[in-house]
């Protein structure tokens, strides 16, 4: 017995998450002209270079760590601001 897989209509994704995921493409299309531009120097031959999969692999690694670490300061900054609106609305009463 084979089991149906349900089909994802583009129509049924919610406007949030085509957001993300147009979000995800973009960012994902700028680490990966990034770190091409830095890191792809030789054109003269079909073979990838050790010295360009290792700049490469390096350049995400970098990409993505300072994109975790902004994500993690964002956070923080948003939980301090709305602990500080709390603050505000307790204060005034409201």
């Amino acid at each position: 017995m084979e089991k149906t897989h349900e089909k994802i209509d583009i129509n049924q994704l919610d406007k949030d998450q085509l957001k993300t995921f147009s979000d995800f493409l973009i960012s994902y299309n700028r680490l990966t002209e990034m770190c091409f531009k830095d890191c792809v120097r030789d054109f003269t031959s079909h073979e990838v270079k050790e010295t360009e999969v290792k700049c490469s692999l390096n350049c995400m690694e970098k990409y993505l760590k300072m994109n975790q670490r902004v994500s993690q300061r964002f956070q923080e900054f948003q939980m301090i601001a709305n602990e500080n609106a709390m603050a505000m609305l307790k204060k005034t009463g409201k």
